[in-house]
């Protein structure tokens, strides 16, 4: 077997109508939203950074959904499809039907918008995931750096790891009151890094947070961030510490716009 072997796997593209079940407040910028339905039945995820697509009412307050077609997905003539986002399954309880997905609450913006004033009982959309990336598990040492938007797939990976596995955890988020309380049975170092104020695109808290982390063996890299950023970092892992490509997983999880 090929060592480091990290892989993916697809799954069908299924869109789903559930409702929402409960809404909590877990710090000031993130809310948790546990939604269910019989039409969660089969629902899969199989990694901590899947992302499903979640769609908010369009302008008229529909929720205009697409289908499967030969070709990608189709949305229905003559209606104005719904806004979609891209959000980590944080938490799925087939027992219980439902699933968890927390939302950073950032301000004007159709996700963040609807997840303010969501409900109980309010209706829900989703289709996905399409696939899952499997990080081999062979590495000595994990490595994550992530925004606030990166910390459901950060604590959810963190849950899932075993004991006795080594990571390294750079966690960026607003202030210090978006501190989370995140479980593991592995050997975990975290690092919060409150940006109090600071701009969250130009921020450099997680890149010089990063040049000091050095850990021994061969080490996976996984940074979720807005995507200049993100991109930087990757490209600093490259060409400056001379990290194969293949051990790294640098996602824009966002983009800032002018």
């Amino acid at each position: 077997m090929t060592q480091h072997e990290s892989r993916t796997v697809r799954h069908p593209l299924v869109f789903r109508r559930l409702q929402v079940r409960e809404v909590t407040d877990l710090t000031p910028h993130m809310r948790r939203i546990v939604v269910g339905g019989p039409e969660l039945e089969g629902f899969r995820s199989g990694a901590p950074d899947d992302h499903i697509k979640v769609f908010f009412p369009n302008p008229e307050g529909e929720y205009v959904t697409p289908t499967p077609g030969p070709d990608g997905p189709v949305f229905p003539e003559g209606k104005t499809p719904s806004p979609a986002r891209d959000y980590t399954p944080r938490h799925y309880d087939p027992a219980a039907g439902t699933l968890t997905i927390d939302f950073v609450i950032h301000g004007d913006g159709p996700a963040s918008n609807w997840a303010e004033q969501a409900r109980a009982g309010d209706a829900f959309a989703f289709g996905g995931p399409r696939g899952s990336f499997v990080a081999a598990d062979d590495f000595d040492h994990y490595v994550m750096v992530g925004d606030e938007t990166a910390l459901p797939a950060i604590a959810r990976w963190l849950e899932e790891m075993p004991a006795g596995r080594k990571a390294s955890v750079l966690i960026e988020i607003p202030e210090e009151a978006d501190r989370q309380q995140l479980t593991t049975r592995a050997d975990v170092s975290i690092t919060w890094l409150p940006r109090n104020g600071a701009d969250a695109a130009t921020s450099q808290l997680l890149e010089e947070a990063l040049a000091g982390v050095a850990p021994e063996g061969d080490t996976f890299w996984w940074i979720a961030c807005e995507s200049a950023r993100a991109r930087r970092m990757r490209v600093s892992l490259t060409g400056q510490r001379n990290v194969p490509k293949d051990w790294i997983r640098a996602t824009g999880y966002w983009k800032h716009t002018s």
